[in-house]
This record gives C-alpha cells, structure tokens and sequence, in this order.
C-alpha cells in the first residue's frame, strides 16, 4: 500500500531524506509531486504500489537518478541522510565503492571517504551525508563527521545511537548520526555489537563536550550491586534461573542475601533495561 496522508511534519524538502509531498499530476509513466524549492519531482510507476490520484499526500524518499535527476520512490531505503547504518558492499570500482541501501540506484563511498579500502560483500558503518556536488555519498569516516557541530544537549533528554566501537571503558556511540558520546561497561547490563541501534539518553555533557550516555531513564540505580550480582548468577546458570520474583523469600535470601521487595525491584530495573526477560517458569538473560 503506498504511504499516504504520512505522519511527518511538512517543511522544506530534503534531499536524501523522507518527505511528505503531494501529487500534482498524473502522467503515463507515474506522477509528479510537488518538490517546492526543488520544482516538480518524479515518482516512477516502478516505485508505486498502488494507485495515486492529484492531492494525494505520500511519504517520499527524495534523492538522484543515474543521471543525476531529482527522484521520488515510496521504497523506504534502510538508512537517510543524517543517519549511520551498516552497509554491504556490492561493487568497488574506479571511483570508488558501492552499497546496497535497499534502492535501485546504490550509494557511492567516494575512495576519499574510507578509511581502509572497501572490498565487496563486506559490511561496514558509514554516514550520509549530502556532499559539495549536491550528492547523497556515504563515509565510513564517522570522526571526520561527527562532533563537527556545536553540543546542545540537555539531561536527561532521549537520542537516536549506534554502536560504533567497543573500548577499555564501555561503548562508543554515535548520537543522531552528529556527535560521539560514551556508554560506560558498568552502566550497560548487556553485551552491545557494533551497528546496534536503540534510544539513549543524556547524562550529562562534560566542559569539554564529551557525552555520557545512559541506556535506562534516569533515576535507574546504575550501580545496582544486586542487579550485577543477578547477571553473574543468570551467565553461571547457562543463562537462566527458575528463580524469579516469584520465588519464596527464603530461597531469595539464601541466593542473594536480600529481601524479595529488593529482589523484584531488581528483577524490574533488569527487564526495563532490556537485559532480562521474564518467562513463565523463570528469568532469562537477554
């Protein structure tokens, strides 16, 4: 079904990005939204599912053609502008590499933007970005990109991140694909890869900007003695124990040495934070 009357907020057009546009005319080999700056773009037949007519609303993804025109396609590519995603490459040649972004027309790693040569079939993290020439291209330079603008964070305040790397102290993150910031190992209570993308928030921003990040709301014990005490038992156990908050409280303080009111607020910080699962017959971990 095409994407129609689209929950996106209406305001400049945006290359490389998904924007909600309307039709403005029919033609035999699809339709022509109204681009507002950008003029009237097309939208093929080939990128349509189903049937459009004149002031329709579609949420579009906007960007260029092999000749360089402005195109529209209702496909929703597995990563926009502005955003860090892993890629495969599916071809290397005199200009550079190619990646499967889930479109037609694939995305170019200029040789300038990686930091090792590409080789085909592999997967890696890059950024897009729009480049000098008015071109969607992707880097795998993401420290050449990134902290590039001013930090205006607040705490407390919820961002988009990717794993990008694991260190000595936790996991490097890239934050709404623009700035770095840091999870610290004791603070996360499962193992993270690299390309792992989820919701964060902010902790706090040091005087040098640097950024530290929290994966639960703030007001979560971090440093829930009982909670890493809770995962070592579950990773000695194959990864799971029949006891749960739902135990008596005798086996409880045999275990753990605590009351079954401390355990189950454990056990319910656990499964906030996505480390944990609670089964019928027990708790299991993620």
């Amino acid at each position: 079904m095409s994407r129609l009357r689209g929950s996106r907020l209406r305001g400049l057009v945006k290359l490389g990005r998904i924007n909600t546009l309307t039709v403005v005319k029919e033609v035999e080999f699809g339709y022509y939204l109204d681009g507002q700056d950008l003029g009237e773009i097309l939208l093929p037949n080939s990128a349509v599912e189903s049937l459009l007519a004149v002031d329709d609303e579609v949420d579009a993804f906007i960007y260029k053609d092999s000749e360089d025109r402005l195109i529209a396609t209702l496909k929703t590519p597995k990563a926009q502008v502005g955003e860090i995603a892993s890629l495969k490459a599916s071809a290397v040649t005199s200009i550079g590499a190619f990646l499967d972004w889930g479109l037609e027309k694939e995305l170019l790693v200029p040789f300038a933007e990686q930091t090792e040569r590409m080789e085909e079939g592999k997967s890696y993290l890059v950024l897009l970005y729009v480049d000098v020439s008015n071109r969607i291209v992707a880097s795998t330079k993401l420290d050449k990109r990134l902290h590039r603008e001013p930090v205006n964070y607040k705490p407390h305040q919820q961002v988009d991140i990717v794993i990008v790397d694991h260190t000595d102290i936790g996991y490097k993150a890239a934050i709404n694909g623009a700035h770095w910031g840091v999870l610290y190992r004791n603070e996360v209570f499962k193992e993270l890869r690299v390309g792992y993308k989820t919701k964060a928030y902010i902790n706090r921003v040091r005087e040098d900007d640097k950024i530290d990040l929290l994966l639960e709301k703030p007001g979560y014990s971090h440093n829930d003695e009982l909670a890493n005490k809770i995962i070592k038992f579950l990773k000695q156990n194959d990864g799971f124990s029949h006891v749960s908050d739902k135990s008596s409280p005798e086996i409880i303080s045999r275990l753990f040495g605590v009351s079954k009111k401390k355990f189950k607020q454990s056990i319910g910080n656990l499964l906030k934070a996505g480390a944990i699962s609670v089964e019928k017959d027990g708790i299991r971990l993620k």
